[in-house]
């Protein structure tokens, strides 16, 4: 079993969700997502997410709810896809592997496009504004600035697909378990 919690970050339509999934099954790790927690409690006041993105922007109680609910699941053998949840883990002083999947922006546009049956220019309004919101709440709520963060490992998935980017970290892991540790 893995020593430490797994935590995956990155920006939206990075393919950090498709990956941390493969890496739970490979690894057997229970997966939680910080983004299906934000989506079924948008879904649970009728919302859309970016509705509810603005709205948590005003009301600070959204976004630390939702980290309290994931930072309660951090524990070994657990893996985390959120893109703070890697930095909150590091403040808690919970061992963590942080690991970062990112990708070109346009890749990520033509993604979240191709995801959620926008236009290209729908799509990158949508990163565009989810990325500002949060990078202004996280450091407006937490004091963290996602640029300044050093993950353990930062894995670009621009032209990998999902089971390389997967096999990356599962690789990763795997040998820092074999060797240090966290």
């Amino acid at each position: 079993m893995i020593r430490a919690v797994v935590t995956i970050g990155g920006p939206p339509g990075s393919g950090k969700s498709t990956a941390g999934r493969l890496v739970a099954a490979r690894l057997r790790l229970e997966y939680h997502s910080a983004g299906e927690v934000f989506r079924a409690e948008a879904k649970r006041r009728g919302l859309d997410v970016e509705a509810f993105n603005r709205y948590g922007e005003a009301h600070p109680e959204i976004d630390r709810e939702l980290d309290r609910t994931m930072q309660a699941l951090a524990r070994p053998g657990r893996l985390l896809d959120g893109r703070i949840q890697g930095a909150l883990c590091r403040r808690n002083g919970t061992p963590v592997y942080s690991v970062v999947v990112t990708a070109q922006e346009e890749e990520r546009v033509r993604r979240v496009a191709g995801r959620d049956g926008q236009s290209l220019e729908e799509a990158r309004a949508r990163v565009r504004g989810r990325e500002a919101s949060e990078r202004e709440r996280y450091r407006r709520f937490y004091g963290i600035d996602l640029d300044q963060e050093v993950p353990d490992l930062v894995v670009d998935s621009t032209s990998q697909p999902p089971e390389a980017v997967a096999e990356e970290i599962v690789a990763f892991l795997r040998a820092r378990e074999a060797t240090t540790g966290p």
